[in-house]
């Protein structure tokens, strides 16, 4: 079996039931939540922030459902979006999005064209897809068609405006702090809402887990300390809970401990106990059983894995 279709089988067996349901934080803010649903990959969180012009939103999912469901919480009226970083469960909805509303501005940072251009991340991946659909069993075949046909339409993937650089930035009417890392996919933006003390944090912060398939965790560690800094008061995570100060510093005090127990060689199984014991508190039953699998893939294929391995995701141009 390929790497590719282990993976596949990994999301079909993981993935657990979840209906997306808006969830209002503050005045002009409303929470989209994402999710697993049975037999497909996930969706990132998505967060509404309402401008004079009409609303932003942050993150646009991968599904049309969740894309659907961003836009009736905006009662149709999503004048921009803002993608954090390019991966297809926080980018695919803008496909979706811009054939309901044609006028809409997608910003994002330049790390989610370079990921579309020829022989960038996604655009490897979507051959890999095109050579793994054929062969592969239906379940699994059905749910890679999703991603095929959202990287098919790249073009309404781009963004028509890029960050490259922290800023203040008004987009749709509503003033906003932006900041950029190369921790987790070489252009990760964060956006703080200063009006309600409302940080989203892309995949900077995840659960069950933090999310390393393109990271560079010495990166990683900086980046957390710079949104540390930020004056917010809830934070929403690119997946899980939306938390607290005090949630997102426990979070990040178990990540930096994972970060230690994996530099000391630790066996990955004690390393994903240390994990565990920081962040039980939000995960449900299917999120403890993702734990063990997802770190130890990661210690494999990053965390303990060889130099030039580790720090591949370290060099980016």
């Amino acid at each position: 079996m390929t790497k590719l279709r282990r993976a596949w089988a990994a999301v079909l067996c993981l993935a657990a039931a979840a209906a997306v349901t808006a969830q209002p934080l503050a005045l002009g803010v409303v929470l989209v939540p994402g999710g697993f649903e049975a037999g497909r990959q996930p969706d990132g969180n998505s967060l509404l922030l309402q401008g004079d012009q009409g609303w932003l939103l942050i993150d646009s999912g991968r599904h049309r459902a969740h894309a659907e469901a961003a836009l009736a919480a905006a009662g149709g009226q999503v004048r921009a979006v803002l993608n954090t970083h390019w991966h297809l469960d926080h980018l695919g909805g803008n496909a979706w999005l811009r054939s309901q509303r044609p006028g809409l501005e997608a910003w994002a940072s330049p790390a989610v064209a370079k990921a579309l251009a020829a022989d960038g991340w996604l655009d490897r991946y979507r051959r890999q897809l095109m050579e793994a659909i054929p062969t592969a069993p239906a379940d699994q075949a059905a749910v890679m068609r999703v991603d095929l046909e959202l990287l098919n339409q790249a073009a309404a993937l781009r963004p028509d405006r890029e960050i490259g650089t922290a800023s203040a930035r008004t987009i749709a009417g509503r003033r906003l702090q932006i900041g950029i890392e190369t921790a987790v996919s070489g252009g990760d933006l964060w956006v703080l809402d200063a009006a309600t003390g409302t940080l989203a944090a892309g995949d900077l912060v995840t659960l069950p887990v933090p999310f390393m398939d393109t990271a560079c965790p010495p990166a990683w560690r900086e980046a957390l300390a710079r949104l540390s800094a930020q004056p917010f008061q809830r934070l929403v995570p690119g997946h899980g809970p939306v938390m607290s100060r005090a949630d997102f510093e426990r979070w990040r005090g178990g990540f930096e401990a994972l970060l230690d127990c994996a530099d000391q060689g630790l066996h990955p199984g004690a390393c994903a106990a240390v994990w565990r014991s920081r962040v039980d508190t939000w995960l449900d039953d299917a999120g403890r059983a993702r734990v063990n699998g997802m770190l130890g893939y990661y210690f494999k294929t990053l965390l303990q894995a060889p130099t030039e391995q580790r720090e591949r995701f370290c060099r980016r141009p």
